[in-house]
């Protein structure tokens, strides 16, 4: 979902049960959804920082929302072979959006998830494979692949994620996208 001219590519786990799921659009309608559409419309990516349902208005500019599974896993888990199975969706995303040159993965499973996706269609790492850690950032291919601790409750209320270190992570993937062009 978003912009299909964009060169900033999303990437989540998956649409969350009581949110994307129900919703009909990730990170829509839950407090993921919540912490994240916040930090894009500060970054200017989103064109409000709220998104309740599918027909709200919301524009994402510059963005394109992918995840790795396409529906709801149990209990949040995805199996191995779920990933599997969708892993050629995100491909198929990645190879249909020509300009993107940033990829911003929220979580380990994302950035497992894009990882395989970009060695799908022949993007690979310079080096050893790239480890997963917030603002952990890596060559793949033609793309630059950026890691965030993914905005659930889970790390929003301790703290292992704020509002400062999301906009960081943003502003980064902007700065990426501007020294692109030179």
């Amino acid at each position: 979902m978003g912009d299909a001219s964009a060169r900033i590519l999303l990437v989540g786990l998956a649409p969350a049960a009581h949110g994307g799921n129900r919703t009909g659009r990730v990170f829509t309608g839950d407090r993921s959804g919540d912490v994240l559409f916040q930090a894009l419309h500060r970054a200017g990516l989103a064109s409000r920082p709220t998104s309740i349902q599918a027909t709200d208005g919301l524009e994402l500019r510059d963005l394109y929302i992918a995840a790795v599974n396409r529906c709801a896993p149990p209990d949040n888990r995805p199996t191995p072979e779920e990933r599997d199975a969708c892993l050629p969706y995100l491909a198929r995303e990645l190879m249909a959006l020509n300009e993107v040159g940033v990829v911003v993965a929220l979580g380990a499973f994302a950035w497992d998830g894009a990882l395989r996706a970009m060695a799908a269609i022949g993007q690979r790492p310079e080096g050893s494979r790239p480890r997963f850690g917030h603002a952990a950032e890596a060559r793949v291919g033609r793309y630059r692949l950026l890691a965030s601790f993914h905005p659930s409750q889970q790390n929003t209320f301790t703290g292992r994620l704020t509002p400062a270190m999301l906009d960081a992570i943003f502003e980064r993937a902007s700065e990426l996208v501007a020294s692109s062009g030179d």
